[in-house]
């Protein structure tokens, strides 16, 4: 597979530019998919509950219509939560089929599975569909994405050899986090002699937005380098990764991340030793690494925008009670989408991929205000 992935910048639809109404803006989508093709780039990814769905649609708008379909490759996810026997199973690929209009996938993945819900995939039947599937050309490479503990993924691995690929989430400040446990499960999908893609690996923009103190850290060691940059190349140069996916929504993170991959260069010892200075000072902050990735919001029953309400929480942590945190609590609790109205149920902590716990931090933040 290594052919598939002769450079290693991938361009992720979880996180795509917005109008002011909310929607994707399509005229800016359509003019940075170019700008990643015509720079030699060719990896999208995609899945089926990003942008409650349009997100695959915009793939069809903005390059199936656009462009040879020979001149990306794409990716989308099978959703477990969806799922409710094994019939849902095909009728799900063939709407993602009819969504994104792209007429087979090059990468295939089950979505997220953790220690919560792998056995959906298994009940249902979803990796001996996809296997059909590939047995028809509709999928050309099979995989996963993961979100569990190492045992587990030594267990999917085990079970499931027509596994060619996984997907996991590794950054430098999750490389030792007992979370993510993401240098435990970086190495045994080597051990398993498999290609490694990378998601997150700016933290959903975390890294890019450093507190104060790494900030300083990481621009006294090289001025003109952009945080994301460095969190892109620690990624990009560990040992056996195909791609490493980044969420643009602007023009100019785009033309960053692809400068960063056309002089891709692994950290020198003293930028390792910067790095790790800024993620000790990054990880001293008392903040919860919430990647925004908005699992947690489907179906909840108070309609809570949890992503937003954790951002104010740890920006109340991070610079206490500033005039700017509570605009931003004013605009995320719109419609009485207030923290005190969390049901406790419970439905976030077992969507979540970070494993917060969500409902203690509600509580938290409807103490605050």
């Amino acid at each position: 597979m290594a052919d598939l992935f002769p450079k290693k910048l991938g361009f992720g639809l979880m996180r795509l530019p917005l109008q002011s109404n909310g929607s994707i803006d399509m005229g800016l989508l359509c003019q940075m998919a170019d700008r990643f093709l015509d720079a030699g780039f060719t990896y999208f990814d995609t899945a089926y509950v990003y942008h409650d769905g349009a997100s695959e649609r915009a793939v069809k708008a903005a390059l199936v219509d656009r462009h040879p379909r020979d001149a990306f490759t794409l990716a989308t996810k099978m959703p477990h939560n969806f799922l409710t026997c094994k019939e849902d199973v095909d009728a799900t690929f063939e709407e993602q089929l009819e969504r994104t209009g792209a007429g087979y996938f090059d990468f295939y993945l089950m979505h997220g599975i953790n220690n919560r819900n792998w056995e959906r995939y298994e009940r249902f039947g979803c990796w001996e569909h996809a296997l059909r599937m590939k047995r028809q050309g509709l999928i050309r490479y099979l995989g996963f994405s993961f979100h569990g503990t190492p045992e587990l993924l030594e267990r999917v691995l085990c079970e499931h050899p027509e596994a060619e690929f996984v997907q996991l989430q590794i950054n430098y400040a999750d490389w030792e986090s007992p979370r993510i446990c993401a240098h435990a499960c970086y190495d045994i999908v080597r051990s398993h002699h498999l290609p490694i893609l990378v998601m997150e690996p700016i933290k959903g923009g975390m890294l890019a937005n450093l507190p104060r103190g790494a900030a300083n850290i990481l621009s006294t060691a090289s001025p003109r380098a952009s945080q994301a940059s460095w969190a892109l190349r620690y990624a990009a140069c560990l040992p056996d990764i195909g791609v490493v996916l980044s969420g643009m929504n602007s023009i100019d993170q785009l033309e960053d991340n692809i400068a960063t991959f056309r002089a891709l260069r692994p950290l020198n010892e003293r930028e390792q030793a910067a790095l790790a200075g800024a993620a000790t000072a990054l990880l001293s902050a008392p903040t919860e690494p919430c990647t925004g990735c908005r699992y947690c919001t489907a179906g909840c029953p108070a309609g809570l925008e949890i992503p937003a309400l954790i951002g104010v929480l740890n920006n109340c942590r991070l610079f206490r009670d500033s005039p700017g945190i509570r605009d931003y609590w004013e605009n995320n609790t719109q419609n009485g989408a207030l923290p005190s109205r969390c049901f406790t149920c419970g439905q976030c902590e077992t969507a979540c991929p970070q494993h917060l716990p969500i409902v203690s931090l509600l509580k938290e933040l409807s103490r605050l205000y």
